[in-house]
């Protein structure tokens, strides 16, 4: 870059002393056009030393080999190109960077360590067509392209692997499987003080550019509040820390934006900033309230329960039971709705490889009269198995009639209900009928308590045809055969913890973690394609 200002500094000098206004000019123009980043597509060449060293070093059923035969890298390449449109310096292969996170994921390695292996693993070197005199990439662009990938780029990438799997036959739509598992996030929680704390410096960081002097003063304010709460209880210092908090909080907020506003990486980080710390003084104000910030390191994180109670995310997966490849991926953050999930797993494969799935098997999470419903109007046929009721020897609801109205209900011993109560938070409506009318019914030791209080009330839940079709359903032999395969998704959820380190996220914030998880299922899928395909022609993978 030095060296092209002072050929253009000469050519300036020149332009000034004779005719070369012309020349000067089309230089200038050329200097001017941002070409595009990416390259066309070179394959690697490898000397007859190079050759000679794969051929004695690397063992032909090695997984890297059998992955350059079976995977198109051809045409993921051509599905990442659009995210380098953008002009600037040429950009390094994407073909190799793809490669290097397969080999990262497959041996659970961080950016460091998978650049340290390929320097002398030689397996490594010939699957990214590096002979010996060629250099390997520094490490920090690997965070840069899966930055410019993003989620969408990986989960294209994923999808895109996932047909070719299609077109070698392997995939059917006749069954899915789904299930889900949880993702530690790659934090430490603070405790009360802390949080405040972290979303309080955050936040003065990024506006230190936009008012210099009003960040100093609050700066030199938390050393007076630290001073003189130091002999104050836990809950006193926590108090005067969310006050200032707040106090920061108001006068960012009126800052006035800058011209480039939606382009300036300062003020959105800003932006951002005052959303996360609006976030930890909601929480402080409802402290019972569900969903609540757990670390401005990470804001994207959340508490959930799974077994114990646990923070970060968790990952949903539909898996295709006939080739056990993992077929569509999401992650949530702890708290996510797992049922509802559900249609956006099918609406990803669907949307992608445009086919209809036959049949779905969900775990109990899954019973969830809306998601059932919608499933079933697309043509999905659902097993989920079925919540047992116990109704302690009393009439179920089922033996109660209902106007159509919903008005309405009439009992086992024809008497009709006193009124009715919505909840459309329950997608239902309660009955309660008349206390003096059971308590003269011949009937009540089957429908109340003893010594109850108030006449029996019954609930009609909107997708109760949907539940009874269920119930129905999981006594048929269909519904066993179908249940009998579930712990296939179980055990790829196994692998996908166990072999690719997926029980912690590796970065911080939902997108990346997302884009993680597409890696680790594409990772998966590659070798399971190997896997299969080398066994249709009886091909052992080593």
């Amino acid at each position: 870059r030095r060296l092209w200002k002072k050929v253009l500094g000469f050519i300036e000098t020149l332009a000034e002393l004779s005719n070369f206004e012309m020349i000067f000019s089309a230089l200038i123009v050329l200097s001017s056009e941002r070409k595009p980043m990416l390259k066309p597509y070179a394959a690697p060449e490898f000397s007859v030393e190079d050759r000679r060293s794969f051929d004695q070093l690397v063992p032909f059923d090695h997984w890297t080999r059998r992955a350059d035969q079976h995977i198109d890298f051809l045409a993921l390449r051509a599905i990442t190109e659009p995210y380098f449109k953008d002009g600037g310096r040429p950009a390094i292969e994407p073909i190799l960077f793809l490669k290097i996170e397969l080999l990262m994921f497959h041996d659970n390695l961080s950016d460091r360590q998978v650049v340290e292996r390929a320097q002398t693993d030689m397996a490594y070197r010939r699957f990214l067509g590096l002979g010996s005199k060629d250099h390997l990439p520094d490490r920090s662009t690997l965070s840069h392209f899966r930055a410019r990938l993003g989620v969408d780029g990986h989960k294209t990438v994923f999808h895109e692997l996932l047909g070719q799997a299609r077109s070698y036959g392997l995939v059917r739509d006749r069954q899915r499987l789904k299930d889900a598992t949880h993702i530690l996030a790659d934090i430490a929680i603070p405790a009360g003080l802390q949080l405040v704390a972290q979303a309080r410096n955050k936040l003065l960081a990024t506006a230190e550019t936009f008012d210099t002097d009003r960040v100093t003063g609050e700066r030199v304010r938390i050393e007076g509040i630290r001073m003189s709460t130091d002999s104050c209880g836990n809950d006193m210092r926590l108090t005067v820390r969310v006050e200032h908090l707040r106090d920061i909080v108001a006068w960012t907020s009126e800052l006035l934006p800058p011209d480039d506003r939606d382009s300036n990486p300062t003020w959105q980080a800003l932006q951002k900033a005052i959303a996360v710390a609006r976030e930890v003084l909601g929480g402080h104000d409802l402290p019972d309230a569900s969903g609540k910030i757990r670390s401005t390191v990470d804001p994207d994180a959340r508490r959930g329960k799974h077994g114990d109670y646990y923070d970060g995310y968790f990952v949903d997966v539909t898996i295709d039971a006939d080739s056990e490849l993992i077929t569509s991926v999401m992650v949530l953050p702890a708290n996510g709705n797992e049922s509802a999930d559900t249609l956006t797993l099918v609406e990803q494969e669907q949307s992608f490889h445009g086919n209809q799935i036959q049949q779905i098997s969900i775990d109990g999470a899954g019973f969830d009269g809306p998601v059932i419903r919608e499933l079933e109007s697309q043509g999905i046929k659902t097993f989920v198995p079925p919540k047992e009721t116990t109704n302690y020897g009393r009439f179920t609801s089922n033996e109660f009639e209902f106007s159509e109205d919903g008005r309405h209900a009439t009992c086992p011993a024809g008497q009709q209900s006193q009124y009715a109560q919505r909840d459309e938070g329950r997608h239902s409506t309660s009955f309660r009928f008349n206390m003096q009318t059971c308590q003269s019914c011949p009937l009540k030791t089957q429908c109340i308590k003893p010594g109850q209080k108030h006449g029996r009330s019954v609930r009609r839940n909107d997708y109760e045809p949907e539940y009874e079709m269920l119930r129905q359903r999981a006594a048929t032999e269909e519904y066993a055969r179908v249940k009998s395969e579930h712990p296939k998704v179980e055990r790829r959820l196994g692998e996908l913890i166990n072999r690719y380190g997926g029980r912690r996220a590796r970065y911080r914030g939902l997108a990346r973690v997302h884009a993680q998880k597409f890696m680790e299922a594409a990772t998966h899928n590659v070798i399971r394609m190997i896997r299969l395909l080398d066994r249709q022609i009886g091909f052992a993978i080593n």
